[in-house]
């Protein structure tokens, strides 16, 4: 662009693009003993992926905060330019994972997120925001001048979601990377909220599910002094 800056003031995400349903499935026989097998597996993963939805409440997101030229298009979006939108509010667009989707599709309003600074000099959290409306179609799929147009999707059947977000308050300060895997390899090695956290365990992922535990310990160390 000179370069060309977005129309909309919209996040931008860089996932990893992963094929949907791309995790390892059972090829099954077509015997009844397999298929009344399978059907019981199914049903356990269900009340399994149940619970698991059950405890997260909490997300960390993230994007970048730093100007990156993309097919002529200025993808920055930090935690400012979210401050600077009316109302402090904005729709969190051009998610391009099915699993990060679906978790955006796990939202509900009232529910908080770390808005996390990546691709850039000094990744870490800054600040907080909150769900404020749940997952409908993300329209830039649809749109041949944006960055995250998809040919594949279709308005009768569109693949991409997004939710809208409010900043609520920066940090009282910013908690880098670097400080919080030093905490995940002592939790992991000792125990702690953060041993399985998803930033390290699931790190491609642009949306991260968070439980209470390890988003209350997170938060605490804005008062404490970094290591």
């Amino acid at each position: 662009m000179p370069p060309k800056k977005r129309t909309r003031s919209k996040s931008t995400r860089h996932d990893a693009q992963l094929c949907e349903g791309s995790d390892d499935v059972a090829q099954l026989k077509t015997g009844k003993r397999n298929r009344s097998a399978a059907v019981t597996s199914d049903v356990e993963k269900n009340k399994n992926d149940d619970a698991i939805k059950s405890s997260y409440s909490h997300w960390l997101m993230k994007s970048e905060p730093e100007s990156r030229i993309e097919n002529g298009v200025d993808v920055k979006f930090g935690i400012e330019d979210l401050k600077a939108l009316p109302s402090q509010t904005g729709c969190w667009d051009g998610v391009r994972n099915y699993q990060a989707r679906n978790f955006m599709r796990d939202m509900k309003v009232g529910q908080q997120a770390f808005f996390y600074h990546s691709n850039c000099k000094e990744p870490g959290i800054a600040g907080l925001m909150k769900i404020v409306k749940e997952a409908y179609v993300d329209h830039t799929q649809f749109d041949k001048k944006d960055v995250h147009y998809d040919p594949s999707s279709k308005a009768d059947n569109p693949k991409w979601s997004m939710v809208d977000v409010q900043f609520e308050r920066m940090t009282k300060r910013f908690i880098p990377l670097t400080e919080l895997k030093k905490y995940h390899l002592q939790h992991k090695a000792k125990g702690g909220p953060l041993k399985d956290m998803a930033l390290f365990t699931r790190a491609r992922l642009s949306v991260q599910p968070l439980t209470s535990e390890e988003f209350d310990f997170v938060l605490s160390l804005e008062n404490e002094d970094p290591i």
